[in-house]
């Protein structure tokens, strides 16, 4: 099992061959289930997580997802849905370990729990709010647990009493359904995660079979992995996690060399400099070097005709 975002491959003759985009991409995860159009695959996949039935899912509240320049910060990339007219869920997939993970997740459900009313509502307004982090790396503090772990407030000594049925949080590690039986591989939520960890798998082969709502799915990933604009987008998204990660260990690196206080953060500030930079003129110039229009490059990359032309 693959645990590493890929894009492409190279076959034995040295010929680059097109692969899938990754569905663990958050960019990619997004289109594909963000998406106005894709309503079908997310209730199916929701239903998987939260084992319930669903009646109708509204995807018009994401905003534009495919972001159009390369400048264009993207930081949080989640989905917003919501379902049966009376629910929001918003799910994030994240592939780079974050600090203070657990707190950003109830400050994500607090996010779109708070702005689902207008400020001369009532409270009882306020709709129940589900946020279900996907991630492809462990949890320490969750360690001890299964892949997928329901949180909700509870009365400590009780431990059944729920003190609001508002908040629900999904926590769901990728990488923990290798130690799974065969008979647990078959359930539902199993089979999407195998889709996120490996589409082009012989087990999601396996689940294409008698699964409509996998098979749609990879239908709708193998269409965009065609699309150039998402294939841009997908690696720019894969350089950003490459340069985040570099980043830290430059500017770690750098801070324990200098020996000062704010080492850590002039590594950073250097290491962002730097990644950006390059990660702007590698794909300007793999643009040019499919031939694309030097207009659309500039569109795409921010930069001018005359530094794309030095390319």
């Amino acid at each position: 099992m693959q645990n590493k975002v890929e894009t492409k491959n190279n076959t034995k003759e040295g010929k680059e061959e097109k692969k899938l985009l990754s569905p663990k991409l958050d960019v990619v995860f997004q289109a594909l289930f963000g998406e106005v159009g894709n309503e079908r695959i997310t209730k199916e996949f929701l239903e998987a997580i939260l084992e319930r039935k669903i009646e109708e899912v509204d995807l018009s509240g994401n905003i534009v997802l495919r972001r159009e320049n390369i400048n264009d910060k993207m930081g949080v990339l989640d989905v917003l849905a919501k379902i049966n007219n009376n629910e929001y869920v918003n799910i994030e997939m994240q592939v780079a370990d974050k600090d203070n993970l657990l707190e950003r997740i109830l400050y994500y459900w607090a996010r779109v729990y708070t702005r689902n009313i207008k400020k001369s509502e009532d409270y009882i307004e306020l709709k129940k709010t589900i946020e279900i982090l996907i991630v492809d790396f462990e949890i320490k503090q969750l360690k001890e647990l299964e892949y997928h772990s329901k949180w909700k407030i509870i009365e400590e000594k009780d431990r059944k009493l729920i003190l609001t049925d508002d908040l629900e949080i999904h926590i769901i590690e990728i990488n923990k359904i290798k130690n799974l039986t065969e008979k647990e591989k078959n359930k539902e939520l199993v089979k999407w995660i195998y889709f996120l960890e490996e589409p082009e798998g012989e087990r999601v082969k396996e689940y294409m079979k008698r699964d409509s709502g996998i098979r749609e799915a990879k239908g709708k990933l193998e269409t965009m992995s065609e699309d150039e604009r998402m294939q841009i987008l997908a690696d720019l998204r894969l350089k950003a996690i490459m340069d985040e990660k570099a980043i830290k260990r430059l500017g770690y690196k750098e801070g324990l060399e200098s020996g000062i206080k704010d080492g850590i953060k002039q590594g950073i500030k250097q290491g962002i400099k730097q990644g950006e930079n390059k990660k702007v003129t590698e794909i300007a110039k793999k643009m040019k070097e499919k031939g694309a229009d030097i207009n659309y490059i500039e569109e795409i990359t921010g930069l001018t005709t005359k530094e794309i032309e030095k390319l």
